[in-house]
């Protein structure tokens, strides 16, 4: 029997399958989709079986068996491995990191050397440090830990060692997953016993009786810590019950529950508008009959988008399918979770980047083992192993996010119509405001438009004002906010209603400049401005976390005159302490969120009315929903306006869109006040009429005239490098062999220097290529990244291909 195996070494030789012998002890075991530690050279790694056949295609003498089982079932079933396979060759990556991307971060492999003495070493031959360590034949060492114990000339010793075979290092691959055991004890008797066993103890055992009497009162499992609370009493008086085979000891797994302690109100569905029962009908007819077809669910915001997933998933529930539901932020999980808990119960799984390593490993294990049947979660809950898929849900499916910017490249949405595909059910995508890639297939039919126009209970949609920033600098307000929005907030407190204000920018200043040299503080490893941040009074880079002390005199010309630019949101909260005596502000930005927990307290504390204000960043722009948020505030409308990126007019319009959607959402009336420094711009005056068809149509026209998606398809070729001229020489020979490998109908752009031209010491040139058809682009881009593999291997070279770029900086 042969294994056909992928194994963890990703570079352009290893992608392709390597046929392993399996030993006649796992002749049985080894399926598709396990993973095995499998010999590759001198060493062992870990790898993926794709395929077992009976024979192989190469001379079976020379192959080698497989050397261990990291699993006992496997991890991937046979759908994602076809997924993979797909994946692969769409997004150009390799098949191994596609597979990795797949499990849960716990399960990715673990390398590790062993080092012992040589089986034939002579005792005689060893240094006084060997010989100190070694003292007998059985010990084993971590070489790693050994090495960093050692002093130079103990280090030279080990390596020498080693060199002249009296030590032997030993391969070792494991996986990190950790299952969670607990010790357990129990009653080894019945309840009748206990009583004769407590009665028999002698007087000064008082705390064994003690501890027979909690357990003929409790006849129950419980761990040993909780005991020794409970009781109280101590370790070894447990142990001695043991001994007496009173009680039974032993270790039991327990579920790392995120969840934990906490009760969710059963609800049950909601009576459907008669725009979200024209929604749903389609939907539950595709379910019915088993068909695959793609859903967009365009609905305004606070339309109730959110109860037609609910109503869809339990249709697909009841038929005895299964249900994936992705949102695009961690800071919705937590009220998208309330909801479904409330409404399914212990049926849902959670995996989100929140979550330790350990609670997302036992989410995807529930979710393998068959014992829940719906999924919540961000982008790589899309790969959640279900072998009976009836609905795939991605709402606000129009958000960056959903897209991994790292290898594999994958988009969320793109991976739910395959799915969708393969199990024959519908994918629902779902946003206020779709990306006009969406919308655009939506209207040629390739997509099936669902429209709802209407708030729940016909709720208004919340007012919207647009303040000219320019006047008020004319008229000598200097402040970050505007008169209007000050009268506005001061109203909304008296009121006892709450404010959220937006600002898509962190930290306290954006930079600092002297204003007499003009010299402004860099990153000494980026091409980029450094962010001032109070609270911690640092200066910070947003790409590659450098960390100094701002200047108190210009480092340039000595100069006195350093000033503070540009405001974040830590500048804000300050301001509004001084423009609002006494209010109760809730900062949420990823400085204020990154302890576990976070997002969820924040918002609770904000919904409890603990807070006037919920001052923060896009996290906060989506999926709120609280009743008492009157009146919304966008600080600087244009601040994603005017970056050098073709998306950047729709990023504008969706993320005012969503935050004034924050309004009004129940019965008392919103508002929502727009500061803009151009509030002419077609973007921002729509998000005043709420009129996405408008603005799809406006922006539209401008893509194609430039030849933007979805009129053309894009890729994005990166070049990185330590050196600047080894960076532009690779960039100018892709550019040129893809110029001359593609049709006159392709265009390619470049090299020219990215937005940001140093990242991480890193320089950073890429090429644009934008076409309608090219049947033999995938074939041209293998052989680009075939070409620079050796020197990628050998170099800092790096070469990254986005075949569906979202990030153009």
């Amino acid at each position: 029997m042969i294994a056909r195996v992928i194994v963890d070494v990703a570079t352009n030789n290893t992608d392709r399958l390597f046929d392993y012998i399996v030993p006649d002890t796992l002749m049985h075991i080894v399926l598709p989709g396990m993973r095995v530690v499998v010999p590759f050279g001198p060493r062992k790694v870990q790898g993926f079986v794709i395929e077992v056949n009976k024979n192989s295609s190469v001379d079976e003498s020379k192959l080698k068996p497989i050397a261990d089982l990291i699993d006992i079932e496997p991890p991937l079933t046979s759908e994602l491995l076809q997924l993979a396979q797909w994946l692969k060759e769409k997004t150009l990556s390799f098949h191994i990191n596609v597979l990795q991307v797949m499990l849960p971060a716990a399960m990715k492999a673990k390398y590790n050397k062993l080092v012992m003495l040589h089986q034939d070493a002579d005792m005689n031959d060893l240094t006084p440090y060997i010989k100190k360590v070694f003292s007998s034949k059985e010990q084993t060492y971590n070489w790693n830990d050994l090495i960093k114990k050692s002093g130079p000339r103990e280090h030279k010793e080990l390596l020498n060692g080693v060199k002249s075979r009296l030590l032997y290092i030993k391969p070792v691959v494991s996986s990190k997953e950790t299952k969670k055991l607990r010790t357990v004890v129990k009653p080894n008797m019945t309840i009748t016993e206990l009583h004769s066993i407590c009665e028999s103890l002698p007087n000064n055992a008082k705390k064994q009786k003690e501890l027979v009497q909690y357990f003929i009162n409790h006849f129950e499992t419980v761990t040993v810590v909780d005991l020794i609370e409970k009781v109280p009493t101590s370790r070894s008086t447990i142990s001695t019950l043991v001994e007496k085979e009173i009680l039974i000891k032993e270790e039991v797994e327990m579920r790392r529950d995120p969840f934990k302690g906490r009760e969710y109100k059963r609800t049950s569905a909601l009576p459907l508008t008669e725009q979200q029962t024209v929604a749903l009908s389609p939907i539950i007819n595709t379910l019915e009959n088993n068909k695959h077809e793609t859903f967009l669910l365009r609905g305004v915001t606070g339309s109730g988008k959110t109860e037609v997933y609910l109503q869809a998933i339990d249709k697909a529930l009841k038929l005895g399918k299964e249900a994936i539901m992705l949102v695009p932020e961690i800071s919705l999980t937590p009220q998208m979770v309330t909801h479904f808990k409330q409404r399914f119960g212990s049926e849902v799984a959670v995996l989100h980047s929140a979550l330790s390593k350990g609670e997302k490993y036992d989410e995807w294990r529930r979710i393998r083992d068959k014992k829940v049947k719906v999924a919540v979660g961000a982008r790589s809950a899309i790969f959640a192993p279900f072998e009976n898929l009836g609905i795939i849900i991605i709402d606000e499916e129009h958000e960056t996010s959903y897209k991994q910017e790292e290898a594999p490249r994958y988009h969320a949405r793109d991976v739910a119509i395959k799915r969708g595909e393969h199990y024959s059910c519908p994918v629902i995508l779902g946003s206020a405001t779709p990306s006009l890639e969406s919308y655009a297939r939506a209207k040629k039919s390739v997509y099936h438009l669902l429209t709802m126009t209407t708030r729940v209970n016909n709720v208004q949609m919340p007012s919207v004002n647009i303040i000219d920033m320019r006047e008020e600098l004319r008229s000598g307000n200097r402040s970050m906010f505007s008169e209007p929005l000050i009268e506005a907030m001061i109203n909304r407190i008296e009121k006892q209603e709450q404010i959220v204000l937006f600002l898509n920018r962190r930290g306290y200043s954006t930079f600092i400049l002297c204003r007499d040299c003009g010299y402004v503080a860099e990153c000494p490893h980026c091409d980029i401005s450094l962010t001032y941040h109070r609270t911690n009074q640092t200066l910070q880079c947003h790409y590659c976390g450098h960390v100094e002390t701002p200047p108190n005199v210009c480092p340039s010309c000595e100069g006195d005159s350093i000033r503070f630019f540009g405001s974040g949101t830590q500048k804000v909260e300050e301001e509004l302490n001084k423009v609002l005596s006494g209010v109760r502000v809730i900062r949420m930005d990823v400085d204020t969120t990154r302890r576990k927990g976070s997002h969820e307290e924040l918002l609770n504390k904000f919904g409890r009315g603990e807070a006037d204000v919920l001052l923060g960043t896009q996290m906060i722009a989506k999926g709120l929903d609280f009743p008492n948020i009157t009146l919304v505030g966008v600080l600087a409308a244009d601040s994603m306006l005017h970056i050098p990126d073709f998306r950047s007019a729709e990023r504008t319009f969706q993320l005012l869109t969503q935050v004034s959607g924050r309004a009004g959402r129940h019965q008392k009336k919103g508002e929502v006040l727009i500061q803009s420094y151009t509030p002419d711009h077609y973007s921002i005056q729509d998000v005043k009429q709420h009129d996405f068809v408008s603005f799809f149509e406006k922006e539209m026209k401008i893509r194609k005239q430039a030849g933007h998606p979805p009129y053309y398809y894009l890729i994005l070729i990166h070049v990185s490098d330590t050196d600047l001229g080894n960076t532009v020489s690779v960039a100018e020979k892709i550019s040129k062999f893809i110029k001359s490998s593609v049709s006159p109908d392709t265009y390619v752009y470049g090299p020219v220097t990215s937005a940001i031209p140093r990242i991480k010491d890193r320089y950073r040139y890429q090429c644009m290529i934008k076409y309608k058809v090219e049947p033999n682009i995938t074939v041209v881009l293998q052989e680009v990244l075939k070409t620079y593999q050796s020197e990628m291997n050998k170099s800092d070279l790096s070469i990254m291909i986005d075949t569906n770029p979202y990030m153009m900086m």
